[in-house]
């Protein structure tokens, strides 16, 4: 990465990481419970493709744009307008910032509290439950 892109994407997140603390946020119990109930939101994932094939994939059905090309390609959200879009990544920071800066682009975001990790988390422990 050349130190341009590495001073752009610095100037990014901490642009993001501004919007971040007032953004809505929602559980992985009610992420779960979405997936199995409610068709009409989008699920985004923010991680970079090398975590969404990693040992946390990525959750079907949902979009990945890392969120070091969001601010290049937010516009392919934009068919989703009308929608309310989830953010996750892997812990929570990134989607947390990406949630507050497509807020700022007029989109209706929430993300998620403990993000992947926190989502394996519970589908592991209800498979050992059951």
């Amino acid at each position: 990465m050349s130190l341009m892109t590495m001073k752009h994407l610095i100037l990014f997140i901490v642009f993001m990481i501004n919007f971040s603390f007032a953004q809505e946020s929602i559980s992985v119990d009610q992420l779960i419970e979405k997936l199995k109930t409610d068709k009409k939101f989008v699920l985004l994932d923010v991680r970079t493709e090398g975590e969404v094939i990693g040992q946390l994939k990525m959750i079907n059905g949902a979009i990945n744009i890392p969120i070091q090309e969001l601010s290049e390609r937010y516009s392919e959200l934009n068919k989703f307008k009308d929608k309310e879009i989830i953010v996750i990544c892997r812990t929570q920071n990134r989607s947390s910032a990406s949630s507050g800066f497509l807020n700022e682009k007029g989109f209706k975001t929430k993300w998620v509290r403990g993000g992947m990790v926190e989502y394996f988390r519970k589908l592991s422990s209800q498979d050992s439950e059951n």
